[in-house]
């Protein structure tokens, strides 16, 4: 009976570990559109490139946008894959959120211009 109880503790438990985004590696290239924090009207011609790496919960990511220095950011996801930072970005910060899941995988950078990126497993 002991053992019975024990087993269903552990069962329990196993199932009860909250779902991690998805891990691997993830890539998107794309042009931004205006409505960002800045309101640059120049935003459908400025070309970003997005890479993320998911490992577990840590949600680490490089993007560069054409003709500029690679940035980086850092995030942790919820048990459902979302995440929301602030990357470094000369003259402030710029804000990150995205999801990553088994269904999903987005990352928005909305700074002077909005990057929608639909990312794409590699």
């Amino acid at each position: 009976m002991r053992f019975g109880f024990l087993l269903s503790v552990a069962l329990a438990t196993a199932l009860a570990v909250p779902a991690l985004a998805q891990s691997g590696s993830y890539t998107w290239t794309g042009y931004g559109r205006g409505g960002g924090v800045g309101g640059s009207s120049n935003c459908s011609s400025y070309k970003m490139k997005v890479d993320v790496t998911v490992a577990g919960a840590d949600v680490k990511g490089l993007f560069q946008q054409e003709g500029r220095p690679q940035r980086n950011f850092q995030a942790t996801a919820d048990a459902s894959g979302n995440f929301r930072t602030k990357a470094q970005v000369q003259g402030g910060t710029m804000d990150v959120r995205g999801t990553i899941n088994a269904s999903t995988a987005t990352v928005v950078l909305d700074g002077y211009c909005k990057f929608e990126a639909k990312l794409k497993k590699v």
